[in-house]
């Protein structure tokens, strides 16, 4: 057994998991922000209903989430000791910063919006909902700036110590301002902010959909859709809009992970874009390709004949893995094709006010639950994988960030002891859900009645 490979396997494994719950989390705190900014506005009931089911919906999650989040910190020190003592300088600043300035914040306003509602004035709650969809959004850019500088490292410089008697190599911070403002912090956190809007309100759709083709709580659930239907427009078209300006950020600072993505393998002009194809690492060649001549340097440069990097200009030993990255890469385009497809026939139903009387379309939103966490996923795998063979992009290998003394029977074994307990949280997540889909929201009418308190 390989220790590498394990390890690398538990990590993914970890956060995988893990990063089911996040985006969803951040996707549903903006739009009970903007179902609790309704209400303020115009004291509508409906709204505060709105605000009060989906925010349970939120809590549910959060729990599950913080409880997955604990472990990849762990693995840290564990599986990969010669990785933290490289980087330990650099992320020591905003893996303390996502802690205290983020997730606490989201963690302490989320209790007065469960607890405190008869509590605190209408104001404190609406601004509780604010701080909380504030903190999961400031949570993630701390997480997305460590991970942003292992793609792209910057404001730092290497030093050179002795460690029992050998001598290490580290980074070592110079300037902080660079380190978290890394070429790659904004285009990637951009991208990850509207991936995890996509997940908040195509999850607000699809339920709702579903619980109407099931016949609950049908008057709130077509209130959840039509609040939910223009937002999943909006936000999977800015998606697209802030992905294109990250490929073009990955052309900049990592023309071989481009390359890999597009499987292009010789350096031209008019490059295109393979729609569908199987890149082949042994002949490099694509087989059985479908493509657009040109896009790709369209894309890159704004015409036609922009010069794009292949992967032959690059060593193979430096090359990623082409296939993964490839297959990844494209499933997120063709999820993220589906749900604008989705989107836009929805507005149209809408328009039409046949929204909730399309039985093909309620199934078609219902089906499509699962398809923004998916694309989440395997864009996290494209980044990833798209980097190696580097932990940190032309600095460390990720074969030598590993653990020495931890052996690769004890990592398959904490594989296996994680699989069985995700796989127990994964199933506690949907029974919770379940049974909060199927008690439905509070009843209108004592939503009114606290409205007409809170008016006196």
């Amino acid at each position: 057994m390989d220790a590498v490979l394990l390890a690398r396997i538990q990590f993914a494994l970890t956060i995988g998991f893990h990063y089911i719950f996040p985006p969803l989390t951040i996707g549903l705190g903006w739009m009970i922000f903007m179902y609790n900014t309704r209400h303020q506005e115009n004291g509508n009931p409906v709204f505060r209903q709105l605000a009060q089911f989906w925010t349970k919906v939120f809590a549910i999650t959060f729990v599950i989430g913080v409880a997955t989040g604990i472990t990849m910190e762990f693995q840290f020190g564990t599986n990969w000791a010669a990785y933290s003592r490289f980087v330990g300088d650099i992320f020591g600043a905003p893996l303390a910063a996502e802690g205290i300035f983020a997730f606490f914040l989201e963690s302490s306003f989320l209790g007065i919006l469960l607890y405190g509602r008869k509590k605190v004035s209408q104001k404190m709650y609406w601004f509780s909902s604010l701080m909380v969809a504030f903190g999961a959004t400031m949570s993630a850019f701390w997480i997305v700036v460590a991970n942003s500088w292992q793609q792209t490292p910057a404001g730092y410089e290497i030093v050179t110590e002795m460690v029992n008697g050998v001598e290490v190599q580290r980074a070592q911070l110079a300037n902080f301002w660079e380190a978290v403002f890394n070429p790659s912090t904004l285009p990637r956190y951009s991208h990850v902010i509207t991936g995890a809007l996509t997940v908040g309100v195509f999850f607000i759709l699809g339920t709702s959909a579903w619980q109407i083709l099931k016949g609950r709580h049908t008057e709130f659930a077509r209130m959840s859709m039509r609040t939910a239907i223009v937002p999943c427009f909006a936000v999977i078209m800015l998606t697209m809009f802030v992905g294109h300006h990250h490929g073009h950020q990955v052309s900049q600072t990592q023309p071989v992970k481009l390359a890999a993505f597009e499987g292009l393998w010789e350096t031209q002009s008019h490059a295109p874009m393979m729609l569908f194809g199987w890149p082949n690492e042994v002949k490099e060649k694509n087989d059985f390709a479908i493509q657009i001549p040109g896009m790709v340097s369209l894309f890159i440069g704004g015409k036609f004949d922009t010069e794009v990097q292949g992967l032959k200009d690059f060593p193979v030993e430096d090359r990623p893995p082409v296939a993964a990255s490839f297959w990844s890469f494209h499933l997120m385009f063709y999820m993220g094709m589906w749900m604008a497809f989705v989107a836009f026939v929805g507005v149209l139903l809408w328009l039409k006010q046949t929204l909730w009387t399309t039985k093909i379309y309620l199934w078609a939103a219902a089906l499509t639950v699962p398809i923004p966490f998916l694309a989440n996923e395997v864009g996290w795998m494209a980044a990833e994988i798209g980097r190696q063979p580097w932990v940190v992009y032309n600095e460390l290998r990720t074969v030598d960030a590993v653990s020495a003394s931890v052996p690769a029977g004890q990592i398959l074994a904490s594989i296996i002891m994680f699989s069985l307990i995700y796989s127990l949280l994964f199933g506690l997540w949907i029974y919770l859900l379940k049974r909060q889909f199927h008690k439905g929201p509070e009843a209108l009418e004592i939503l009114e009645a606290e409205v007409a308190d809170d008016a006196e």
